[in-house]
């Protein structure tokens, strides 16, 4: 079944709005030195941007400081991103990716917000359930948008050997790099994609996690 991204990332919005009622200044642990203002700052500028490159067709966007109301400014933007997207997702849009449509900015900020969702959440001590299908989408886009981008701007060398990911609670596995794969690991959807972007240590999944990141040693995601 094709995954409603919309409506997805607006269940995703509302639950990170939910979080900027507590501790803005918690620590983010896997965005550098953010708090919580820094991170929904950091997605409502986000927001903003996906917005106008599908409302102007262009990636220019001047990046305003949040006020210091951050909560409401942050529904604001989700509403603007929202309405932006609900047109027809082969629009034409902006995008630094194929394909140059709307459906991409679906993808891309539900994507984004259940990731950033997942931190707010673990920043304040308690990281909601994510996903499945979902998870599995934000796996397919790691490899099919994110690692390629990566090597075509030069931030990781092409995989000279390949690695398999299975999702333990789904019939789905990806196979990345050529020839067959020196390393597998497993886990949960969830887990897999928190691995891939950085928020569980690749030794969380079940396998040779120190022969898959030489096969792979990225970084796979900005």
């Amino acid at each position: 079944m094709e995954l409603d991204h919309l409506a997805h990332l607006q269940r995703e919005l509302a639950a990170f709005h939910d979080c900027l009622s507590d501790d803005l200044t918690a620590p983010v642990v896997h965005c550098g030195e953010w708090t919580l203002r820094d991170l929904a700052d950091h997605l409502g500028n986000g927001n903003l941007w996906a917005a106008t490159a599908v409302t102007e067709r262009h990636g220019r966007f001047p990046r305003p400081p949040a006020p210091a109301d951050i909560g409401p400014w942050f529904a604001g933007t989700a509403q603007t991103l929202t309405s932006a997207l609900a047109v027809d997702p082969a629009t034409e849009a902006w995008t630094f990716a194929p394909p140059h449509t709307v459906g991409f900015w679906r993808r891309r900020r539900c994507l984004e917000t259940l990731v950033h969702r997942w931190d707010a959440e673990h920043a304040l001590g308690g990281a909601g359930a994510l996903d499945p299908a979902l998870c599995a989408d934000g796996i397919d886009e790691v490899f099919d948008t994110f690692a390629p981008r990566q090597v075509r701007m030069g931030r990781m060398p092409v995989p000279k050997k390949s690695v398999e990911f299975v999702a333990t609670d789904l019939d789905r596995s990806w196979t990345v790099g050529p020839d067959r794969p020196v390393a597998t690991l497993e886990g949960s959807a969830a887990d897999l994609f928190l691995a891939l972007w950085n928020r569980l240590p690749w030794s969380a999944l079940s396998g040779d996690p120190e022969a898959a990141q030489a096969a792979l040693p990225g970084p796979l995601v900005p």
